[in-house]
């Protein structure tokens, strides 16, 4: 598993495991990753921000897989280690594909250069197939790349976990006349994600603002134009497990 290797010098060197769960979770600084890591030799095996990347279950490295660990970022250059389930499972979409038919009065020529996610959730944006999705002629684009958050708290377990100023970063986010909805996209067929990636956005946003806040996972299909929806609410925002999914569905856009 990717830099197991270094986790497991890491967990021995703080004497990690041996730390109680339970209470609270294990505050681990970016100084002190570093220093774990000095002598090894490949970037990966060292570099922070990559030990610190666990964006799926598959993702983590064996000594979390094994404890049920997950990592969360807190404030810059720290991160909680902790007891629990850190990801929501992406199920499959078994409804038929919805035919679609774009908005636009006319055929879009640049949507068709390239594979990224961001060009195919603008393509699905530039048909309104999202404002369809949620039912909102009134969603426009306001929310686009990294910012940070303000400070905020919640519950993982029995865990309390404090966060201020972490960096988040949504594919888009649209602003309608009673609600913001956040897009977290994907160009591969993704199985689960860590929840903080949804999470994160929302509790940053219901901050700034009184309307309703909705996330959003979105991916298109590698080898065809099939879109795919999934809507998930928190119903208790200060509990990070409470996650759940509200609808979803498959569109093909025709122009």
């Amino acid at each position: 598993m990717a830099n197991s290797k270094s986790w497991q010098k890491i967990f021995k060197d703080y004497k990690i495991l041996n730390h109680n769960f339970n209470k609270v979770p294990f505050l681990l600084s970016a100084t002190q990753i570093k220093r774990a890591c000095q002598l090894f030799k490949e970037t990966s095996e060292k570099e922070v921000r990559i030990l610190c990347k666990q964006d799926s279950r598959e993702s983590r490295p064996n000594i979390f897989i094994e404890n049920s660990l997950f990592l969360l970022p807190v404030k810059n250059g720290y991160y909680n280690i902790i007891k629990g389930e850190g990801y929501i499972d992406i199920p499959e979409i078994k409804k038929e594909v919805v035919i679609y038919s774009s908005k636009l009065d006319f055929q879009l020529d640049t949507t068709k250069i390239g594979n990224s996610e961001m060009q195919h959730l603008d393509y699905a944006y530039a048909a309104s197939l999202i404002r369809t999705f949620m039912d909102d002629p009134s969603l426009v684009l306001t929310i686009r790349g990294r910012k940070f958050t303000p400070t905020f708290e919640f519950m993982v377990g029995k865990q309390l976990i404090k966060v201020a100023s972490v960096q988040t970063e949504v594919d888009a986010g649209y602003e309608g006349k009673e609600q913001i909805v956040l897009i977290e996209a994907k160009n591969f067929d993704a199985t689960n994600i860590i929840i903080r990636q949804l999470y994160y956005p929302f509790r940053q946003w219901q901050e700034h603002s009184k309307k309703k806040v909705i996330t959003l996972f979105f991916d298109k299909a590698h080898d065809e134009d099939v879109y795919s929806i999934w809507q998930f609410e928190f119903p208790e925002p200060k509990n990070y497990n409470s996650i759940r999914l509200v609808k979803s569905g498959k569109f093909r856009i025709i122009e």
